[in-house]
């Protein structure tokens, strides 16, 4: 097996505390719901409804349009207003399926049924997840469905549910690993039944003792499951680290986990496929995390997608100090939020509302070749020679400083003294390299 961390990696304030000890509070959803039809990597849905329909909860609106795409299912039953562009919380726009809620929640038939997972084939079961939407729910949004179909099926020999949340001030993943523990358990169980040769691990970061020992009871009688325990640091919960973690085996850009025998879910993730397959319910809610030191009330909600980012806001007991900065995300990796009217989606994960905003507070001065980026890379990298060939717009020096093996993890840009705004260069840098070698 692997190890319980890298080299590499930081330490920054979690901020936990404010938000981990309360109980998930279910939010309802008032006014009308927005339903982007694109909340996934790959192609944007196709809306299979038409204005003035009337749908129910759990009926499908969007429909996967494409081998990378996911289809999206309606939260509440309502009509069908509007099928317009409309703002998402990163600042792009998307055809979005608008419903009024008409606060009935009536089902569609079948929603929330038993349903045993052992006495459905493995086509059965991808089919399930593929219909009720599930994708990645930690933030990258690929469709689960393709991810749990890879094409070297028998070489898979590990299913590993992420649930180090490393991200700080994000506790979403833990109160669902304490609060739904059994179905997390089957979930998983759900998809090593997928593949004949694999074990399923559940990884968790050692800063969440009481998760811990309940999923370790939970698994003491399963041969085939394991929690593994991991050292808290950043970014202990990205893909290729947890892979390195918990099997001792490295992937690259190039590379799929799949590529290195690994499945990887986040606790959402697997939660949606529990509810899917064994509940008859497609993924229309998630848990958010509202935090911050601005935050009236910090706690985690279940929230409907389709729910106005602002009503949840107001509806939470709103801010208790002006907030110099909101941010949908955690603070390492999180996007600033420039409009709150925006609403939640299958990889909305927080309201993170902040009285300082420490960026403003801080400008860049020149680097003073300290280093310390370098040091706390976890893909190895040299953060410093790509940023002064990203500042040169030298792509081709930045690809061969193995500038692509960048995820964006904001380690340099948090321990750099000289404040440089190195992670978003970087981002930057690697949408144009991309982008044209789509264009070619």
């Amino acid at each position: 097996m692997g190890h319980s961390t890298f080299i590499g990696g930081t330490h920054p304030y979690e901020g936990k505390e404010l938000s981990m000890d309360s109980p998930i509070r279910v939010m309802m959803p008032k006014e009308e719901l927005v339903f982007p039809m694109s909340q996934h990597i790959g192609a944007p849905a196709t809306p299979v409804v038409a204005v003035g329909d009337t749908v129910k909860m759990g009926q499908l609106i969007g429909e996967a349009s494409g081998f990378i795409s996911a289809n999206i299912v309606s939260s509440v039953s309502g009509t069908v207003k509007k099928i317009e562009p409309r703002l998402l919380s990163s600042g792009a726009k998307a055809t979005c399926v608008v419903i009024e809620n008409d606060g009935e929640y009536t089902p569609v038939d079948g929603l929330g049924e038993t349903r045993d997972y052992t006495k459905l084939s493995k086509e059965e079961i991808r089919a399930i997840i593929k219909d009720a939407g599930i994708v990645g729910m930690g933030g990258a949004g690929f469709p689960t469905n393709v991810k749990v179909t890879p094409k070297n099926e028998d070489e898979i020999d590990y299913v590993i549910i992420n649930g180090a949340e490393c991200e700080p001030y994000l506790t979403s993943d833990y109160r669902l690993m304490l609060e739904r523990a059994e179905d997390l358990v089957t979930g998983l169980k759900v998809v090593v039944s997928l593949f004949d040769k694999a074990k399923g691990v559940i990884a968790i970061e050692d800063n969440k003792p009481k998760a811990i020992a309940k999923l370790q009871y939970l698994t003491q009688e399963e041969p085939n499951l394991e929690v593994k325990v991991l050292k808290t640091k950043y970014p202990q919960g990205a893909e290729r680290q947890i892979i390195y973690v918990t099997t001792g085996r490295r992937i690259y850009s190039k590379m799929l986990p799949a590529d290195a025998g690994c499945i990887v879910d986040n606790v959402q993730t697997v939660l949606a496929i529990h509810d899917a397959v064994c509940k008859c319910t497609p993924s229309m809610s998630r848990v958010v995390t509202l935090t911050g030191d601005a935050m009236a009330e910090p706690q985690n909600y279940e929230v409907k997608f389709g729910m106005s980012h602002s009503e949840l806001l107001k509806e939470a007991g709103g801010l208790k100090c002006e907030a110099k900065k909101l941010i949908s995300g955690g603070p390492m990796m999180g996007m600033a939020m420039y409009d709150l009217d925006t609403p939640v989606t299958k990889t909305s994960s927080s309201i993170l509302a902040m009285s300082e905003d420490e960026v403003e507070r801080s400008e860049p001065t020149n680097c003073i070749r300290c280093g310390r980026c370098a040091t706390v890379c976890p893909s190895h990298l040299v953060p410093q020679m790509m940023a002064q060939a990203v500042e040169r717009d030298d792509m081709e020096a930045f690809q061969g400083l193995n500038g692509m093996e960048c995820y964006e993890c904001g380690t340099c840009t948090y321990v750099c003294p000289a404040k440089r705004r190195l992670t978003q260069l970087f981002k930057q840098a690697r949408r144009e390299v991309m982008d044209a070698a789509r264009k070619k």
